[in-house]
């Protein structure tokens, strides 16, 4: 009984990092659909996947959390980072299902500088989660979480940009209807990883 109460027992950095892979392969894959480098219907089935597989680690998480006595950092940080990293991939599974919904076969220039900034993201949330294990190197951590703030604000920027010219150059308001939703869910998703880097740095400074 006593070895279950041991942190030990169960790494959650594991869970963290292996949740994080997942979200780059979320984001990377969006990417290829949005620069149209591969069939949208085989790569929304496959981003679906990842969402699936992201959705069960996190579940798996949770269960074990709630099978934890003892944690190497605060229960709900452990929690809530989980379900934000869970939240950026349900972001870019539903914008990819909405996309194909919509049928929006040629994509936009904004839509794909924002699936780039979210792989951007991704990568800064992957390297600032390794560094949470030991918490050695605070000001590498520090700075990736200044670079995911810096990627929201990018995105930003780019909605209002892509509304500004969406308005003022798209006739059809069918398509101005469909576009405005998916700069605003892609944008969502940027909100999303700025919140996963906002719970980090929470753990930082609880830990200093």
């Amino acid at each position: 009984m006593f070895r279950r109460l041991l942190p030990r027992e169960i790494c959650f950095f594991d869970y963290f990092e292996k949740h994080a892979r997942l979200t780059i392969e979320a984001c990377e894959a969006f990417r290829a659909l949005a620069e149209s480098q591969v069939d949208q219907t085989t790569q929304a089935a496959r981003i679906k996947d990842i969402e699936h597989q992201a959705d069960d680690l996190t579940h798996e998480c949770v269960d074990a959390l709630n099978r934890t006595f003892i944690t190497p950092i605060d229960r709900v940080d452990i929690h809530q980072l989980i379900k934000r990293l869970d939240d950026v991939v349900d972001s870019v599974d539903a914008t990819t299902s909405r996309m194909a919904l919509y049928e929006l076969i040629e994509v936009r220039t904004e839509a794909r500088q924002l699936a780039g900034l979210l792989v951007k993201a991704a990568r800064a949330i992957e390297v600032a989660l390794m560094g949470l294990r030991s918490l050695k190197e605070t000001e590498s951590i520090k700075s990736r979480l200044i670079e995911i703030h810096q990627i929201e604000n990018e995105g930003d920027a780019i909605l209002r940009a892509a509304l500004t010219r969406l308005f003022k150059e798209e006739n059809n308001a069918v398509l101005i209807i469909k576009w405005k939703e998916i700069f605003e869910r892609l944008e969502k998703a940027t909100d999303r990883c700025e919140e996963v880097a906002n719970i980090i740095e929470k753990i930082i400074i609880e830990a200093s």
